[in-house]
């Protein structure tokens, strides 16, 4: 069995200031790192290093930022059998401002992830109908993400949505209902709800709330905070991990990875929710997006520790 993500690859430009600037201010940053990024690259890498098998459905633009990219995915063992050379479009791009606190804001600029669409499914068919779990996100056309879902669920895998980035105004009404679990962190929440969870107590509430719109599974995140876990016959808070965090863009990437990696394990829900928990956790301890994705033996061992 395999993991298969349906997604975008993006190249990030990632400068880190000594704040995030105001608008129409210029700041001295202290570096930059050019690197592999992308939610669905991003996902794809996580779960990778944790050993798992990982199928990636994608596409490239005929650039100069297709070849580092394709490189770098292959650095890390993903298969790229299946990403596309969009000869019309151009490489996913996102330019990140991190704060020296690890908060940090991004624009993206989508380019061929946003093109993806029905031939990209069948593309990936095979590798689609063989996957235990597909993660899809939203820096792809919905539509196609959903159908590629589509036929994972009917061939008995798992669906895993990141609704990122949310739309302003919420998923269309039975999106939920077409996925099995889905990740918000609380800005996302408050776009699909309407109310923005800020306590454990309300992140169990909201993924509660997620859970009747049609979702079997939701797994509502608040950083260092720690999530909630809304699933049949389970429910839990799940306190955080405690590291010290330079840079949280690959922290929510990290989470699903590392879910997708320990469902595919067969671990039970909560056991898998921690598991991704100390993923993303680990993410905030290192600089970068893919890059960050923590080891197996390195979640093993906070784990352990915790």
């Amino acid at each position: 069995m395999t993991i298969a993500v349906f997604g975008s690859i993006n190249m990030d430009v990632t400068a880190y200031m000594p704040r995030l600037p105001e608008p129409g201010e210029t700041l001295h940053g202290a570096e930059y790192k050019l690197g592999l990024g992308g939610k669905g690259a991003n996902q794809a890498v996580a779960a990778r290093k944790l050993g798992s098998d990982v199928r990636f459905i994608c596409r490239l633009g005929p650039d100069d930022f297709a070849k580092p990219a394709a490189r770098e995915l292959s650095s890390y063992g993903v298969d790229l059998g299946l990403a596309a050379t969009d000869t019309a479009g151009a490489t996913g791009l996102a330019i990140i401002n991190v704060g020296q606190n690890g908060e940090n804001y991004i624009s993206l600029i989508g380019g061929s992830n946003l093109r993806m669409d029905e031939s990209d499914v069948e593309r990936g068919r095979a590798a689609l109908e063989q996957a235990k779990v597909l993660l899809v996100q939203l820096e792809v056309p919905l539509a196609a993400a959903l159908r590629a879902g589509a036929i994972v669920r009917a061939h008995g895998g798992l669906v895993i949505l990141d609704p990122a980035p949310a739309p302003e105004k919420g998923l269309p009404a039975g999106v939920l209902g077409q996925v099995d679990i889905v990740t918000p962190n609380e800005k996302e929440t408050a776009l699909l709800l309407g109310w923005q969870p800020s306590t454990p107590q309300d992140a169990l509430r909201a993924a509660q709330e997620l859970r009747s719109k049609g979702v079997g599974t939701a797994i509502v995140k608040l950083g260092a905070k720690g999530l909630a876990v809304a699933a049949p016959g389970a429910e839990a808070i799940i306190p955080p991990f405690k590291v010290t965090a330079i840079d949280t863009v690959a922290a929510g990437d990290s989470f699903n990875g590392g879910l997708a990696h320990a469902l595919e394990r067969g671990l039970p829900i909560l056991e898998a929710a921690r598991f991704a928990a100390a993923c993303g956790a680990l993410s905030t301890t290192k600089k970068g997006a893919a890059a960050a994705a923590p080891t197996r033996a390195e979640v093993e061992a906070l784990l352990a520790s915790a």
